[in-house]
This record gives structure tokens, C-alpha cells and sequence, in this order.
């Protein structure tokens, strides 16, 4: 069958899959404790995925109860060494480079030919998104393969989390090259974070069979699913506050889906290493402060 069939049948099958249904269905067998079956079903995902369980923590697969238990483990301390300094922006987690660049008339650029709103990205908060107006963003996709848990990019204290209900199409490039306004429409947590280059959107886009986003401060955020965006506001100060410092964890998905980051204007350039397509790791610098 011709190659470009095959992809119309990928895609266009998304439309018509109980994306919910099936993403509690595997997340209930994912955080399943079945002994041997899962320790059989982990080895399984290691070869299919080349993955390097020499930079886990524990990287013999009979060590974890469930398989989200692997999914979102550990590295060996000082595996992921972060960039120092106050004006360099690192990158929160091992993926690849979707897109990133300039936000063009509240424009993310989601693939060829294909663009969406910041605003509908944020949950459609309009003064949130000006705060972005003519600034930067990066997409960052992380595949089967990669470490699962997210961290900071630089120091930040949160000040806003969104969550906002939507679908749950695969976000792999695939389905970003075809399926309009993908981010913007599938289900996410939009955390907004005040730093030292202004304010910062790290937002965390869920996927088919994601059975959960998890964040430090909140426990699991996905589900509750429904029509209803929900907003939490905290304290710049006292002992409420919440700040994390550069390279610290701040959330986690179970199973894989995309950060993109939002920057405001005149804030960052990318880093020279930044490149459509280019394979990041965690702490890697991909951005600097704008002098």
C-alpha cells in the first residue's frame, strides 16, 4: 500500500478512536501492578525503543511495580548536567525540536502550513497572551524513547496554572504535519512562571494514551476531563510560594506527548545549536538572554 495511504489512515483514524476511552483504558493497565506480565511488557519496550537503561536509576526492568513506574524514571544523578548562569535558558527535557521561533501576530508555528493562536494555547486568557506578543517559543516533542519527566528551564516561582480539556490526538510529527491547530485543541496544563526574562508558559500538551500529567506542586492534573477550564492562582511570595530552580523537576507525563515554552518579547535568542529536527537533552543550553 502506498506510503501516503498508510499516513491518511494513521491520521484520519484519530477523528474517529474513543481517544478518552482509550486513554483511561491503557492508563488503568499502566499503572496495573501484574508482576512477571508487566516486567515481560517493559523488557518489550526497551528493545522496541533502543532505550539506554545504563543512565536510569534502576535500570533492571523487575524493578518497577507498574509500567508508568518505568516510564517516568529516574536518572543516575549528575546524568543530565545543567548549564549554569542566570542568562542561560536550558532545555527542560530530552526530546526533539518540533518548531521554535518568533510568535508572529499571536501565531505559533505548529508544521508546514500549519499555525496556531497562543491565545487558544493558553486556554484563551486574551492579557495572557499579550504578555507573549511578538516574543519566542519552542516545541519540544518527546518520543516513546525518551525520559518522561520535565523540568525547569531556569529559575522560576509559579504564578498561574491552566488546565484546559480538549482532545487527545497523537502529537508525534505525523499528526502535527496534518491535524490543524493541534496543540491549541488537545487536552493541556499551561503553568506560567515569573523569571528573570519576564514571564514564562511552560505548557504541558497531553496525547493519546497519556494517562496522566503530573506536577510536583499539584499531584495529577489529568484527568479530571470535561468541558471546563479550570485556573489556580499563586503567591509571588510568603510560604506558599512556589519556586523552582533552574533544572529541578516541575511535572512529569505518563506516557508521551510536548513542552512548548513561550517567551515575551525581546527576551531570548536561541542558542546556535537550536535546529528543526535536533535531539535535546535535558540542561542543554537552547536559549540566552537578550542583551
Amino acid at each position: 500500500m502506498d506510503l501516503i495511504v498508510i499516513d491518511k489512515i494513521k491520521v484520519g483514524a484519530q477523528y474517529w478512536m474513543p481517544q478518552h476511552g482509550l486513554t483511561r483504558l491503557v492508563g488503568k493497565l499502566a499503572s496495573a501492578k501484574l508482576g512477571g506480565v508487566t516486567t515481560s511488557i517493559i523488557r518489550g519496550f526497551i528493545k522496541q525503543y533502543k532505550i539506554n537503561m545504563d543512565e536510569a536509576l534502576h535500570s533492571d526492568p523487575a524493578h518497577f511495580e507498574t509500567f508508568n513506574d518505568f516510564f517516568v524514571r529516574e536518572l543516575k544523578p549528575g546524568i543530565r548536567p545543567v548549564v549554569e548562569g542566570d542568562s542561560v535558558i536550558t532545555h527542560p527535557a530530552d526530546a526533539c525540536v518540533s518548531q521554535f521561533g518568533p510568535i508572529e501576530d499571536g501565531k505559533l508555528i505548529q508544521a508546514k502550513k500549519h499555525s496556531y493562536s497562543a491565545r487558544e494555547l493558553l486556554g484563551g486568557d486574551l492579557n495572557l497572551a499579550e504578555s507573549f506578543a511578538d516574543g519566542s517559543f519552542a516545541t519540544l516533542y518527546l518520543s516513546p524513547s525518551d525520559y518522561h519527566r520535565v523540568h525547569m528551564p531556569c529559575d522560576g516561582t509559579l504564578r498561574q496554572m491552566i488546565y484546559v480539556p480538549g482532545d487527545l490526538f497523537s502529537v508525534n510529527p505525523l499528526t502535527a504535519e496534518n491535524v490543524e491547530n493541534l496543540f491549541a485543541r488537545n487536552e493541556r496544563v499551561v503553568c506560567i512562571f515569573d523569571t528573570e526574562f519576564g514571564p514564562m508558559a511552560q505548557v504541558l500538551v497531553g496525547a493519546t494514551i497519556v494517562g496522566s500529567i503530573e506536577l510536583i506542586w499539584a499531584g495529577t492534573v489529568t484527568p479530571p476531563r470535561g468541558n471546563t477550564v479550570y485556573r489556580w492562582d499563586y503567591p509571588a511570595d510568603g510560604e506558599k510560594a512556589i519556586h523552582i530552580k533552574k533544572g529541578e523537576e516541575m511535572g512529569r507525563f505518563k506516557l508521551g506527548s510536548t513542552v512548548i515554552n513561550l517567551f515575551p518579547k525581546n527576551a531570548i535568542e536561541f542558542d546556535q545549536s537550536m535546529q528543526l529536527e535536533a535531539i535535546t537533552r535535558l540542561g542543554t543550553a537552547y536559549a540566552h538572554k537578550r542583551e
